[in-house]
């Protein structure tokens, strides 16, 4: 009997080939089409906008104006004011929410509940008008006066902006306090630190990236939010855009100046806000993606290295 091997193959079979695949680009015609569509109408709204009846050189001619320059630096101002008080009260009020105590919860609760669900412009009209209830205000030997000369334009801004801020940067704080895991609380405990010890150490820095991001959408909302205060006498950027426009007949042109600078100061906000979270995400991923700057730089040198190697 002959023994058969197994292993050997066939030796007439000529080596199979491997050919090139040819890849063939799926086209997408509904993005021409979309794109098409797009610019069709962006050229038809600039089109419509530069033959209205809209006199444009009034908006370079005021744009600097001493009025506007201070306006803008009230809006700031009172952004930065309102942003604190939020920030600090939402603190408070997040604490108090997740607090044991049914009273200091049921407190903060309430709060929340009501300046979330009342309008803003409500709220400073409120504020603005409570000399009916309260015909002055006595702090003892501190202060004494009536409430109509206390509640200043500036402080009735601050209130109605700075407490509605904080019923939302408590949410907002709840939310990135409850994102840490307990055990991170558990372990610090077992290691002797105390409570606030915990929050400042372990807690808060790992719920600064889940604050961060929203809290940076308040501010831009809030710097935009300062144009209601025109409604209780406070002059700001709208308010001062306003007057101007009154005075020189070109109001409309005046709102375009003033959305203008909206734009100007949400944009540098936004490019902080952009900054402050990548320094809050460097412990959440190995490498951070990169900015649009590295990202010019980096096609920058890829083009330089290509135009030498031709």
């Amino acid at each position: 009997m002959t023994d058969i091997d197994k292993t050997a193959g066939p030796k007439d079979t000529p080596p199979a080939r491997t050919e090139a695949i040819k890849a063939i680009p799926v086209r997408h015609y509904g993005r021409y089409v979309t794109a098409v569509i797009a610019i069709a109408v962006l050229f038809a709204i600039v089109y419509a906008f530069a033959q209205g009846k809209i006199n444009w050189h009034a908006v370079p001619d005021y744009f600097f104006d001493d009025r506007i320059m201070t306006g803008v630096g009230k809006t700031l101002l009172l952004t930065v004011l309102s942003m604190l008080i939020g920030i600090v009260g939402g603190v408070v009020l997040a604490v108090m929410r997740l607090s044991k105590n049914p009273v200091t919860s049921s407190i903060a609760w309430f709060y929340i509940w009501f300046f979330r669900g009342t309008p803003v412009l409500v709220q400073l009209f409120l504020w603005f008008n409570l000399g009916l209830v309260f015909e002055y205000i006595n702090l003892m030997p501190i202060y004494k006066d009536y409430w109509s000369s206390f509640m200043t334009p500036l402080l009735t801004a601050l209130l109605g902006l700075g407490l509605n801020e904080a019923a939302y940067m408590a949410e907002i704080c709840r939310a990135g306090l409850l994102a840490v895991d307990e055990g991170q609380t558990e372990a610090a405990h077992a290691l002797g630190m105390s409570h606030g010890k915990t929050l400042r150490r372990v807690v808060i820095p790992q719920a600064m990236r889940v604050i961060v991001p929203p809290t940076g959408n308040e501010v831009i909302n809030m710097l935009k939010t300062t144009s209601l205060v025109a409604a209780v006498q406070f002059s700001e950027l709208f308010r001062y855009a306003q007057d101007i426009g009154q005075n020189s007949g070109a109001p409309v042109e005046m709102y375009f100046l003033a959305a203008a600078w909206y734009l100007i100061m949400t944009s540098v906000l936004s490019v902080g806000q952009y900054y402050l979270e990548r320094y809050y995400a460097r412990g959440s991923s190995r490498t951070l993606p990169p900015t649009p700057w590295q990202k010019v730089k980096k096609n920058l040198t890829t083009f330089s290295s290509r135009k030498v190697t031709a």
